[in-house]
This record gives C-alpha cells, sequence and structure tokens, in this order.
C-alpha cells in the first residue's frame, strides 16, 4: 500500500534443511568409524527435508483478471510454491467477510496456519481466547530472515507484543509518507489578499470570505469556503487534538471532552454562516465535495492521499481543466486553542499475521514466513519478471507495459506483499525524481507533501496510528460502540447524533447543551469504567505500547535517509 518501490532481481532460493539421521547406536558406530561418518554426513546433505503443507489467508481483491486466475491460484501463488519452501494452500477472503469468517474457522477448528490479516481487532480477540502461537521461541530456533529483522528493528518487536509480554505478531516496516493534507485555492488567496491561515481563527476568516467575497469572480455569491465532508471534519478533529478521544495531559490519559466541544463550535460557526455545504452530512464519500472543488466552488478540502499522484491527477489536473488559471498548494495545520499538529501518517510499523496455536508444522510457517520477508521475495513480488515484465534502466527497474503490469503483477500481489519491508528498501530507485520522472508536477508535489506534514517537532495529532491502539475488554468495548452511535458527530453516522445536532441545529442545541448531553449518555452507559480503564492502561504501558513517539522514530531516520539520497541525486 502506498509503498515506494526499489530495484527488483528474480531471485531467490527454498530454504532447505539437513535431515538429521541419529540414535544412540549410530552415534556409536560413527564415533568408532569415521569412514562410516563421512557417509552418513554426506546422505544427509543430499535429503532435503521433505516439504510440509500449510494454509495460508489471502484477501480477495476482486482484481485478478478471470484469464490470470483467482486470489487463490495464479501465475504468483504458483512462483511462492516453486520457490519457497514449503507446499502453501492460499484460502481467499474478501474485506467485507474477513472478519466473520475468521471467526468462524478458528471456532470450528478449520484456522489457517498463518492468519494474514491488517485489522488488529481480528486479531486481538484471538490472542484473548488464547488461539495464538507465542512466537518467541519459534523465531529464536527456526528463524533467520525474521529473527534478523526483530534484532535489527526492536520496534517491529515491540509492535508485536503483547500484553502478557510474549510476541504473538508478525509484520513489516513500511515506508511513512502523510496520508492527508489540506488544500487550498492560493489564486483565491491573492485575488482577496489574503495570507495562508496561520491559525484555525484565520482559516474561519479566509474560509468566510472565499464563501462571500466572488473569489471566482462571476458576479454571484456560489461559492463555499471549505469543503466539511468525509475526511475534512476528520482533519478539522485532528487540528484541535480531539481524535479516538483520547488525549494525554499533564501526563495523563483523560477523555477530550473540551477538545471535542472547541472543534464542534468551529464546524457550527461554518454550518451557520453558510461558509459550507448544509448537506454535507449525506456527501459520505466526499464525492460531491469534491465535485464542487475541481469545479471551482470551493476553496479548501482535505482528501487522504493513497499515493503522490493523486493530487496532482484527482486535483490539480481536472480543476485546471475546468479553470484554467486555477492554482493551489498544500496548506500546513493551522495553531488551535490546543496547539499545532502533525495530521495522520501511514503505520511505520504494521503487523499483518498471526500463526495459530493449532498448527501442526509452527517451523514450516516460520520458514514461509522467513521466506517472504526476503528481499528478492519482495523484487519478485514488486515488479515483477525482468525482461517480462520491468526492463532495469540507468539501475533502476522500469515498467514496460504499464496495462501488463497492472494486470499480471501489482492487481495480483498487492496484497502478497505484507511481509515486504519498503520503509528498509527505500533506495534511489524509490524516489520521486526516478518513480515520478514523467511527471515534474508528482514530484513537486510529494517534496511539497513531506515538508508541509512531516513536522517532527510537532506532537502527533492521535495517541498512536489507530491499529497500535489497545482492545478494549468485550464489555467495554460495547460501551463505546454503543455510546458512538448517539454521540459521533463524524460524517456517516448521521446528523442526529449529539454533536451532529449542535452543528445543524443554532441557538435552538448549543454546543454546551451537546457537552452536557453526551456526558450523561456517556456516564450513563458505564463509560467512566472505559476512562479508568485507559487511563490505568497507559500508566502502565505508555513506555511499553507502541505509541506516536515510536511512530516518529522510524519516520525520522527514514527522513534522513531520504534527504541524504535526494542530496546524492542533486549532486
Amino acid at each position: 500500500m502506498r509503498n515506494m518501490k526499489v530495484k527488483l532481481a528474480l531471485a531467490s532460493t527454498a530454504v532447505l534443511a539437513l535431515t538429521v539421521i541419529g540414535c544412540s547406536k549410530s552415534d556409536d558406530a560413527t564415533k568408532s568409524s569415521p569412514g562410516a561418518s563421512s557417509a552418513s554426513t554426506a546422505a544427509a546433505a543430499k535429503t532435503p527435508e521433505p516439504r510440509k503443507d500449510i494454509t495460508v489467508t489471502a484477501y480477495d481483491t476482486g482484481r485478478v483478471s478471470q484469464d490470470e486466475g483467482t486470489n487463490e491460484q495464479n501465475r504468483w501463488t504458483k512462483w511462492i510454491n516453486d520457490n519457497g519452501p514449503e507446499n502453501v494452500k492460499f484460502t481467499a477472503i474478501s474485506f467485507a467477510q474477513i472478519k466473520e469468517k475468521t471467526n468462524v474457522m478458528f471456532a470450528s477448528g478449520s484456522a489457517p496456519d498463518l492468519l494474514m490479516v491488517f485489522d488488529p481487532t481480528i486479531r486481538n480477540p484471538l490472542y484473548e481466547q488464547k488461539q495464538l502461537m507465542p512466537l518467541d521461541d519459534l523465531i529464536a530456533k527456526n528463524s533467520v530472515e525474521y529473527k534478523k529483522l526483530l534484532e535489527q528493528n526492536p520496534l517491529l518487536r515491540k509492535a508485536g507484543t503483547k500484553p502478557d509480554g510474549k510476541l504473538y505478531e508478525v509484520g513489516h516496516i513500511q515506508w511513512v509518507n502523510p496520508l492527508r493534507g489540506v488544500i487550498i485555492r492560493t489564486d483565491w488567496l491573492k485575488k482577496l489578499g489574503l495570507e495562508m491561515p496561520k491559525t484555525t481563527d484565520d482559516l474561519y476568516k479566509v474560509a468566510k470570505a472565499f464563501a462571500e467575497q466572488d473569489p471566482d469572480g462571476n458576479g454571484k455569491k456560489d461559492t463555499y469556503g471549505i469543503a466539511l465532508a468525509g475526511s475534512m471534519e476528520y482533519t478539522i478533529n485532528q487540528m484541535f487534538y480531539a481524535i479516538k478521544p483520547w488525549v494525554v495531559k499533564d501526563g495523563k490519559l483523560t477523555y477530550a471532552w473540551e477538545n471535542i466541544k472547541v472543534a464542534t463550535d468551529f464546524k457550527k460557526k461554518l454550518y451557520s454562516e453558510g461558509i459550507v455545504d448544509k448537506d454535507f452530512f449525506n456527501d459520505k464519500n466526499m464525492a460531491k465535495a469534491k465535485q464542487d472543488f475541481i469545479t471551482g466552488k470551493v476553496g479548501i478540502i482535505s482528501p487522504n492521499f493513497n499515493t503522490p499522484q493523486d493530487i496532482v491527477t484527482q486535483f490539480l489536473d481536472p480543476l485546471q481543466k475546468n479553470v484554467p488559471t486555477a492554482t493551489m498548494t498544500l496548506m500546513p495545520f493551522p495553531t488551535s486553542p490546543f496547539g499545532r499538529f502533525t495530521p495522520s501518517l501511514e503505520n511505520p510499523v504494521q503487523m499483518t499475521g498471526a500463526i495459530a496455536a493449532s498448527t501442526k508444522n509452527p517451523e514450516a510457517v516460520m520458514k514461509y514466513i522467513d521466506f517472504m520477508a526476503k528481499d528478492s521475495t519482495a523484487d519478485v513480488l514488486d515488479n515483477g519478471i525482468e525482461g517480462t515484465h520491468t526492463k532495469t534502466v540507468d539501475g533502476c527497474p522500469q515498467i514496460i507495459d504499464a496495462d501488463k503490469f497492472k494486470k499480471e503483477v501489482s492487481d495480483i500481489t498487492v496484497y502478497m506483499k505484507m511481509l515486504t519491508n519498503t520503509g528498509l528498501r527505500f533506495n534511489k530507485c524509490s524516489t520521486p525524481a526516478v518513480q515520478y520522472k514523467s511527471d515534474p508536477r508528482v514530484q513537486d508535489y510529494y517534496q511539497l507533501l513531506r515538508d508541509t506534514y512531516l513536522t517532527f517537532d510537532l506532537p502527533y495529532a492521535e495517541l498512536t496510528h489507530s491499529e497500535h491502539m489497545p482492545q478494549l475488554p468485550k464489555d467495554l468495548a460495547a460501551i463505546v460502540a454503543n455510546t458512538d452511535k448517539q454521540v459521533n458527530s463524524m460524517v456517516g453516522a448521521g446528523n442526529g447524533t449529539v454533536w451532529a445536532k449542535a452543528i445543524v441545529e443554532g441557538d435552538k442545541y448549543t454546543t454546551d447543551d451537546a457537552l452536557k448531553e453526551a456526558i450523561a449518555i456517556w456516564e450513563k452507559a458505564g463509560g467512566k469504567q472505559v476512562e479508568d480503564w485507559m487511563a490505568k492502561w497507559y500508566d502502565e504501558n505508555k513506555d511499553k505500547a507502541f505509541l506516536a513517539k515510536d511512530m516518529y522514530e522510524i519516520a525520522k531516520q527514514q527522513d534522513q535517509k531520504y534527504k541524504q539520497i535526494m542530496s546524492e541525486i542533486k549532486k
């Protein structure tokens, strides 16, 4: 996902283990007979251990073309079986069914040997049910590649370790990019004589001017200042440190009631003054907001960026097609009453797999994990076959036929690379200078994305990446889920929830009213128990859990490497 690739070479060998033949009687014989010892050793060296059968889950992406097979059987599952150490049977499950089908498999005694799944809310209950195998001894005795990764990258072990202090999950280190940002029309700023917003008060004033001062010059009041739909509301919550909804204050983890109220005040002001589209709650996938932006009817929008190309192909190009004189840039997060923050980043250490406690051949599964974690395996799954899918140009792989590559490689292998360490493989071939040299605008926006949002001197907008948040006990998780349905204001929750009502109902229902009602609902449902659990968890685990400081540690290391490589390229 969103990973920068490196040069690939088709080279991998099966991991073969020597068959150890021996008993006390044969040991005595070989001690007395050097010739017998040599013959026995030679025979053992020539006899590889039989390949074992293992089962591994895979995502059914719906992207594999019919003539390429299925997610379970295709050219790359065959390549893995031909070149890997064991016989692998893949079981593909759709994203929509992964939680349900995984639970059924484990409950029915048909669990896969290796469960490959991104979602920690699927893995965590299995750990609590003791359905997962602790991996410390298995890795120490049977792994080469993954053991080396753990030794060289202790945060990988930290992220996969559960509350009992044992390692249960395997994963990979990813290249860290900002995942969201704020796009703002710079030609509108210039026309209205406005500066880039530095505070949330400035942001309100600029958005108000965009809505009221005819920035498109058509003599009509037909523009919105800012899009509040979709990820923009999430972005605003991040600006006010009002996410998840836990914040650290004075060294203690607490519920962010004050932050949420102030963020809602901001959104209510935008709504009540007609600065945003008043139907934004129904724009769940942000389609209308995006259309308004690219047709020149909204001045500020906050999309998620899956790739750097998204900025150009999904926003700049269509905007300038409709409004040729339009210009835009990325806006740094402004300072709110709670400070200034760094927005969402790629999860630098993503846990992706766990071995079932019921597996009959854990050593074979470990060999498969080692094989999939190899750079040589990643080389092939990233770029296919040299001469068929890519060719080497200036020392870097270059796709020969984009359509063929998509069909035969990337559409199939996209979720096969859940143990590929893109964050450790970054080199010259991964830089925007090489990746996007056909479009210098993408290079420029990628660099701007990093310069604007990789702000390590600022606190992260959340406690940690969502995939590393602690798993609440079932009864407490139910309290959160039930109260969210009544309280949450995020798009998709509906405009009848408490905070949503505060945004849309003007003076009839204030944010003070909403805060009072939200706290009452929370406390009646038993929310104090959740607060106590979270506070205790933070006190006991703030040095052991994978938190924002750990994300920054890896991202900083990568950024230093990135800057060094870019400097060398420019020489």
